[in-house]
């Protein structure tokens, strides 16, 4: 089990408290800045003496090196020994702990099956895509051995496609009943396709925590409801908003709420469409299923259900 106690940074007086469930997958959502890095830093020992603690296990880690944490860390760029040849990079901490030959062996053969990289065992990190290299990178991170994976981003440097197959195998990738998995992302998707909860972070500071579902149906302020959401949350007000997919152009009750909007730009890819409308001199989106064509500048009806409706400290909305 890994837990953070009062975890303080850039002068913020209420620190991040959390705990980590074993056998599972925290993702830590935040925008830039918002201190995912910082947080993955701090669990793996690479941050110098932060303000509070962290405990591993019911031990109090926080004045060990990142070494003696025994705490895997992928980072964003593909890391790994461009001299090694796959197996030897992923065998390296084996070797700097002084395992026995047989272990390294057994070891290293199991990651790579596991990661669908044992066909690739004998070729250099130059001769490997991109998702191939984070698979040893990840390999590398749990032939540690700890109990503990920070992934800092780990796919935001692959393409489109690499970074889908990854993700669709990540969970199982990572499937184990002891492994603590902490996953950082801008991305709230990731939160949905791998997290078994979610953290939400936004200027060092916690905003509210929990299952990804739960999280999304229930935000407790506006901000939290806008990580989760791609595109962001429609702002009526500092109080109310409304998330893009929960907007039609048709009325399905008597009761929706009407907004008067002007198209401003539209986007498609395919299989979703997303309309920019200006309402009430603000920006909003409106995200379809298919493909819309509609000219810029067209007038339009904006609907949306009272009950698809955030509200935040009692606010009301509407036009």
């Amino acid at each position: 089990m890994l837990e953070v106690r009062e975890l303080a940074f850039a002068g913020n007086e209420e620190g991040v408290s959390h705990r980590f469930a074993q056998g599972s997958i925290t993702v830590v959502l935040g925008r830039n800045n918002s201190g995912k890095t910082w947080l993955a830093r701090s669990i793996a020992g690479l941050e110098v003496s932060p303000p509070g603690t962290i405990w591993i296990d019911g031990q109090d880690v926080s004045a060990l090196g990142a070494r003696e944490r025994k705490v895997g860390l992928v980072y964003q760029a593909f890391v790994n020994y461009p001299t090694l040849n796959v197996y030897r990079n992923i065998a390296s901490p084996l070797i700097a702990a002084k395992r026995s030959r047989e272990v390294i062996e057994r070891t290293v053969r199991e990651l790579a099956e596991r990661l669908q990289i044992d066909a690739l065992l004998r070729r250099f990190p130059d001769e490997l895509s991109g998702g191939q290299q984070q698979r040893v990178a990840i390999a590398r991170a749990l032939a540690q051995g700890g109990k503990v994976l920070v992934m800092d981003e780990p796919l935001v440097n692959l393409d489109y496609k690499l970074r889908e197959e990854l993700e669709l195998q990540l969970r199982d990738l990572l499937s184990t009943g002891e492994l603590v998995v902490v996953y950082t992302t801008s991305d709230p998707k990731d939160a949905f396709k791998l997290g078994d909860h979610v953290l939400l972070l936004d200027d060092h500071r916690l905003l509210q925590s929990g299952a990804p579902l739960d999280v999304y149906r229930n935000p407790a302020t506006i901000t939290t409801a806008d990580l989760m959401s791609d595109p962001g949350v429609n702002v009526v007000d500092t109080d109310t908003g409304l998330r893009p997919e929960h907007i039609t152009l048709h009325r399905r009750s008597a009761s929706d709420l009407v907004f008067e909007s002007v198209l401003v730009g539209l986007e498609t890819n395919g299989s979703e469409s997303f309309l920019h409308c200006r309402w009430s001199e603000q920006d909003w989106v409106v995200k379809l299923s298919g493909m819309v064509d509609i000219a810029l500048g067209t007038g339009l009806q904006l609907f949306a259900h009272q009950a698809d409706v955030l509200r935040f400290g009692g606010a009301r909305g509407g036009d």
